[in-house]
């Protein structure tokens, strides 16, 4: 996220800066709400290797095994623990002269240690409200990995394809190089971790929030084209870590209240009060449990004038709102889980002129016609709800972040113990027992004898 927006991209901004005349201001509101955060059960069991039992272990050789010794003696740099792949017993095998053992000890250290690289080190019982969606595993097999290595010489080069390619992850991995404390050096492994959990290349056209920063960007061919404050979910509901697929953008939308919300207060309103909770735009059918409420669109929708389709189990989505002051705030913890988007009419505006394939004109008259509309992209692209506590300065270095959720704690203990087992194994495909052909001489048997002798 360093470069600076293409001069197309800031053409199309600079045409959305007058749509924001069409907009009627909103009054900021105290105590608005939108969709809560559907809490789901943390992943708390690995995956289990993938066994491959019909391929036979790859042969070694000494020059192979002695450049991943080499890798591991050096994989202090890349943030993980060179003792988590026992260097002495690698060692000792090249030195035992035993090919067999040699390519046993060498192959397994290799997959085990490619698997922390590409997917990460930390177990997922660490991973707090972690689901994002990792395709590395399928775009990175580690066995054609290993056996193209191995036939061209390559280990270190193989091992370090696997890094994230995210410019961001370079400046973290040269900071953990000049990490003085290791409380700090801790604190930039723990995000180094955090990008290997996520796909390798996050694709040409993503929008990426940051909870602990409070911040949205809308990234296009590499480049930062926009950017905006957030305001994420307070720590009892707490926004969890997802990537879904944003397939449209929805101008003055509904509001579906959920079960959460009409029980704290708008259902009360509703009994007693009816004709308040209509001027404050709620319809509703049904009563007591039966209660279903639906917000129109207007000044005083929880989801102010845009909301971002992106489908997902936990109900989180981008959105705007009425009340516009809690942007001003340097913590901007306070939602139900969602996440509000400041200068949301800016942001919508970009994504139906550069996504939909709409023009300015078009989303102007759809904000000001008040009527709900949808602008559907024209390919759909991932958000990255991220939650990186160590990000870059813009001066080649790094700042720290206020942990908000206090995720940082799991993962630095769980350097203390063992990481997360290998993705794949190789079992060697056993040779058939050999049953010996024997002539034996027939001979009668008595009772009381079995004929085996």
């Amino acid at each position: 996220m360093v470069k600076n927006a293409s001069f197309s991209a800031r053409r199309a901004a600079m045409l959305l800066l007058p749509l924001s005349l069409l907009a009627t201001p909103t009054l900021a509101q105290t105590g608005v709400k939108e969709d809560s955060v559907v809490l789901q059960p943390d992943k708390v069991a690995d995956d289990a290797p993938v066994i491959a039992a019909q391929v036979a272990l790859p042969s070694w050789s000494e020059e192979n095994a002695t450049a991943l010794l080499s890798a591991i003696e050096k994989i202090g740099a890349e943030g993980l623990f060179a003792k988590d792949y026992n260097p002495d017993a690698l060692a000792a095998a090249i030195l035992a002269n035993d090919q067999a053992r040699l390519d046993k000890i060498a192959t397994d250290t290799f997959l085990l240690l490619a698997t922390h690289l590409r997917d990460g080190r930390t177990p997922n019982a660490a991973r707090k409200q972690w689901f994002m969606v990792d395709s590395d595993a399928d775009a990175e097999p580690l066995l054609p990995l290993l056996g193209n290595a191995l036939n061209s010489g390559t280990i270190a080069e193989a091992l370090a394809s696997l890094n994230p390619v995210h410019p961001d992850f370079a400046v973290l991995k040269a900071s953990l190089a000049k990490a003085k404390i290791p409380a700090d050096a801790n604190a930039i492994r723990v995000n180094m971790e955090r990008w290997r959990w996520m796909p390798r290349a996050l694709g040409d056209r993503y929008v990426v929030s940051n909870v602990p920063e409070y911040m949205t960007r809308v990234v296009h061919g590499g480049t930062v084209i926009a950017t905006h404050k957030a305001v994420v979910g307070k720590p009892s509901t707490a926004t969890p870590q997802l990537n879904p697929m944003a397939t449209g953008i929805i101008v003055n939308p509904n509001w579906t209240l959920p079960r959460s919300i009409i029980n704290e207060g708008i259902g009360a309103t509703i009994a007693r009060n009816p004709a308040s909770a209509r001027a404050q735009g709620y319809t509703w059918t049904g009563s007591g449990k039966t209660l279903s409420v639906v917000q129109k669109p207007g000044p005083n929708n929880a989801l102010g004038v845009m909301k971002m389709e992106m489908l997902n189990d936990h109900a989180i989505y981008l959105h705007d709102t009425p009340s516009k002051g809690a942007f001003n705030a340097a913590a901007r913890a306070f939602s139900h889980g969602c996440i509000r988007t400041e200068r949301a009419l800016h942001f919508s505006g970009l994504m139906a002129v550069m996504f939909a394939g709409r023009s300015p004109e078009e989303f102007g008259a759809a904000i000001a016609s008040g009527e709900t509309t949808r602008f559907g992209f024209d390919k759909p692209f991932p958000v990255y709800v991220a939650y990186w506590t160590v990000v870059p300065d813009g001066k080649g270095g790094t700042r720290k972040l206020g942990d908000l959720y206090g995720r940082d704690a799991p993962v630095v203990a769980s350097f203390a113990k063992p990481g997360r087992p290998t993705a794949t194994i190789i079992a060697p495909v056993t040779a058939p027992p050999v049953t010996p052909t024997v002539q034996t001489t027939a001979r009668a048997t008595t009772p009381g004898t079995s004929g085996i002798y």
